[in-house]
């Protein structure tokens, strides 16, 4: 087996690993192991492979799992390092994202992902951008190890608790791969500059997003994630999971909304709205579903609001709210037409929002001059924002 042979094998083998913000499509998939994932400031091109796809685990939902018929292959640490550095200096890549599956131990396995990245650090001179993961079992030593030449480290707990873990693995212990996470952010409390994820299959183990949210919340705490992935269950043939439904994708994209109203927001897990099921709402999102329940709370003036109640706000973000917290120095906010020049979403707004004083329920109200709201409309303009919002 060629080289490009085995980069297609543990390219796609490395695909359901998140790495960057949110899904990664088929369309993100170029060549050969090279994703397009977005970032904070921007999109870039990952190297994201495995070193090699075999594994003695027995997890229900992997592709990779020892039990299953494929091809399997593997890469020496010199030879990853090698190609990517001819890709990176080709400008094709702009970092490296390095995982493996688990031959014949974690041990060794471990050494081969920290001598990847050392030949890179010392050999090549490599100073970019590193993502490595923890596999399953890992030593402190390890860890230790590879927090000094990645950027990134990142342990998959890939559900809420050790009870759902029981559901997907024989091999997994839930306490080993929480006391990575520990260990990992006591060497970053060390002043070590290394930055910490983890991530989530959403639906594998029949967990609620209520499971998860908390679990989320809790790891953020603790840990001060850099960032919570969310991957929605898609079965693979072979596995004792084949057969079981795949989660529909909005779970993922309601559960990624929950993680920045986290991070940007200032929201708990309290203010979030869940179905008799435990799920969040799927025909709108959080920060809305939290409005629609606090009825009391709206419309907010929004010459008078502060910065935290601003960004209670549907469609107002952290950007926007800055930007109208400066124009009202300069003057109040008449016009719903200066609140869209802040980047805000006016047809979200508006319902919940008076402006000086005025109401404008819809973008046909606010077209129309909007209307005087006094204290005996607030119960009129909570309906008229339930029928906007389910229009």
């Amino acid at each position: 087996m060629d080289t490009v042979e085995k980069l297609g094998i543990l390219g796609m083998g490395a695909r359901y690993d998140m790495c960057g913000c949110g899904r990664v499509s088929e369309d993100d998939y170029i060549n050969n192991g090279i994703y397009r994932v977005k970032t904070s400031s921007g999109t870039c091109s990952i190297f994201k492979v495995l070193l090699s796809n075999e594994c003695t685990r027995d997890c229900a939902y992997c592709q990779n799992r020892i039990q299953r018929d494929i091809p399997r292959t593997t890469i020496a640490p010199e030879d990853m390092a090698r190609l990517f550095i001819q890709l990176f200096r080709q400008r094709k890549v702009q970092g490296l994202f390095l995982s493996s599956g688990i031959q014949p131990n974690s041990s060794a396995s471990m050494d081969n992902l920290i001598k990847t990245a050392q030949i890179l650090r010392q050999r090549y001179n490599y100073k970019g951008y590193i993502h490595m993961k923890i596999l399953p079992g890992a030593s402190t030593a390890h860890i230790e190890a590879a927090a000094t030449v990645a950027n990134r480290l990142s342990i998959n707990l890939e559900v809420p608790d050790a009870e759902h873990l029981k559901m997907l693995s024989r091999s997994k212990r839930y306490a080993d791969l929480a006391g990575g996470m520990e260990y990992i952010s006591k060497l970053r409390q060390k002043g070590i500059r290394i930055s910490q994820t983890t991530q989530f299959i959403v639906g594998a183990a029949d967990e609620s997003d209520r499971d998860i949210v908390y679990a989320t919340w809790n790891l953020k705490e603790r840990f001060s994630l850099a960032r919570t992935y969310f991957s929605a269950f898609t079965p693979v043939i072979d596995t004792p999971l084949e057969n079981k439904a795949p989660t529909p994708l909005i779970r993922e994209t309601r559960l990624y909304q929950v993680d920045f109203l986290f991070r940007q927001y200032g929201f708990t897990p309290d203010q979030l709205v869940f179905d008799n099921s435990g799920h969040l709402l799927q025909d709108v999102d959080p920060k809305t579903a939290f409005a629609l329940h606090n009825p009391q709370l709206y419309p907010i003036e929004i010459n008078r609001a502060d910065y935290q109640t601003l960004l209670l706000i549907p469609g107002i973000g952290p950007i926007s709210a800055k930007r109208i917290e400066a124009m009202r120095r300069i003057g109040k906010i008449t016009d719903p037409m200066q609140l869209k020049a802040t980047g805000a979403v006016l047809k979200h707004l508006l319902p919940f929002v008076t402006i000086n004083g005025k109401y404008y329920p819809s973008l046909d109200a606010a077209a129309k001059g909007g209307q005087q709201l006094t204290l005996w409309d607030y119960n009129a303009a909570g309906n008229n924002r339930a029928g906007i919002i389910s229009a």
